[in-house]
């Protein structure tokens, strides 16, 4: 990967380029209005972006999220959505996105994240399947709902539903986009 590739949080004035990437990665919008509702709604755990030559080439977004059972000073973010424009996917941005976002995520004191992802991609940065430590999604993730503690025993410490940010739903499965 290119060594000008420089990921920061995001700033007043990424958003369009937010919005480009979002669009871009997944071929429709979904996801760049999932972006552009929880930034309206203040729920955004932790926003960066992936910058080279003043462009905007790729982004992550952490929301909070609460699990049914845990204790009170719990925290748990998602992780998602994460976009890189096509033409620089495959060259490391991705990854960067995420193992930069869960650093800055654990030295801000967040116990742990969950996602809905690929488990073969999001293996090899530690997430396990949430299923297993006795969480559960409310899309029917199965596999793909994955969970990786920040700090150590916080899967030990949490245990039922996980509630992600209301934004999602209207996006989800069987669900149609207003």
């Amino acid at each position: 990967m290119p060594l000008n590739v420089e990921i920061r949080e995001e700033r007043e004035g990424d958003a369009p380029g937010i919005r480009n990437v979002e669009q871009r990665a997944f071929g429709e919008e979904d996801e760049a209005k999932i972006v552009d509702m929880l930034r309206a709604s203040d729920s955004v755990v932790l926003s960066l972006v992936a910058v080279d030559g003043g462009e905007v080439v790729g982004h992550v977004l952490f929301s909070p999220v609460t699990v049914e059972s845990s204790p009170e000073d719990a925290r748990w973010a998602a992780l998602g959505p994460i976009g890189v424009l096509p033409d620089r996917q495959g060259g490391g941005i991705g990854s960067r996105l995420v193992r930069e976002g869960l650093d800055l995520c654990r030295s801000r004191g967040w116990d742990g994240v969950v996602l809905l992802g690929d488990p073969g991609y999001y293996g090899r940065f530690g997430f396990v399947p949430a299923g297993d430590h006795g969480l559960t999604d409310p899309y029917g993730g199965g596999p793909a709902f994955q969970a990786i503690e920040l700090r150590q025993g916080a899967l030990e410490r949490v245990a039922g539903a996980v509630r992600f940010a209301p934004e999602f739903d209207q996006f989800a499965p069987g669900e149609e986009p207003e």
